[in-house]
């Protein structure tokens, strides 16, 4: 089974691929929703209360929308933002957003069930890691981690998470359109894998034996979370893309 990209980060690629005319529309709703039954867009300039997602992505691109960037912020580490404070906080609460570059806009993902709305923000613009930082950060982020939670002994208390550091090389292909550089693909589906590995091992904070060990593994893994953040906010933000 494919891994699962965020909502934000589904958006930046499909919707910069259709902006650059490299996916016809049909494709671009089918990957944005995935598994959602739908999506619109609510406050858009212009635009008369909440539109379909076909119609909000027709009035972003008469609008001057180049492409969209995917953040993946948390308290204290805002990677993918830039502000102004009512975007940011409103990205943070959600826990993702998009920038949609050439307006000046952001919008952030509001899921109710099976749907999301999309809210409009001001959005100013805002600094990167480019590929080749997030890459070489989450390496380091994976050895060091490994490290810390083999100290801790994981393979006693979480025997999954140890079997995924031993099979890194191990992962499922993240499924990209068009114009997407190959590096880039690579790098979100090991910033997912990443992201599994955290998500994992905080699992169940029962199964450490004291309030010490708890403290101890999110250290460990606190910098393997922003690791894995940044590489996938670097994949889906196409103002940072190597070239061609």
């Amino acid at each position: 089974m494919s891994p699962t990209l965020p909502a934000s980060a589904r958006l930046a690629w499909w919707g910069t691929a259709w902006l650059r005319g490299h996916v016809v529309t049909d494709l671009l709703v089918d990957a944005v929703l995935g598994d959602d039954a739908t999506h619109a867009v609510a406050g858009l300039p212009g635009a008369a209360g909440t539109e379909t997602l076909v119609a909000a992505l027709g009035r972003l691109r008469t609008s001057g929308a180049t492409g969209f960037g995917a953040a993946a912020p948390v308290e204290g580490d805002p990677v993918g933002l830039g502000g102004p404070r009512p975007f940011n906080d409103a990205a943070l609460e959600a826990g993702e957003a998009v920038v949609v570059l050439g307006t000046g806009l952001g919008l952030v993902p509001q899921r109710v069930g099976a749907a999301i709305t999309w809210s409009s923000h001001v959005a100013e613009r805002r600094q990167l890691p480019d590929v080749g930082e997030a890459d070489r950060g989450l390496r380091a982020a994976l050895l060091e981690s490994a490290d810390a939670l083999a100290s801790l002994d994981v393979a006693r208390w979480r025997p999954e998470v140890a079997d995924r550091l031993l099979n890194l090389r191990h992962r499922e292909a993240v499924p990209a359109p068009p114009g997407v550089p190959p590096r880039c693909v690579e790098l979100a589906a090991r910033g997912l894998q990443a992201l599994e590995i955290v998500g994992l091992a905080l699992e169940d904070d029962g199964g450490a034996l004291t309030a010490y060990d708890v403290s101890a593994r999110r250290d460990a893994l606190r910098p393997l979370d922003r690791a894995g953040r940044r590489a996938l906010v670097a994949a889906c933000s196409p103002e940072v893309w190597p070239p061609d």
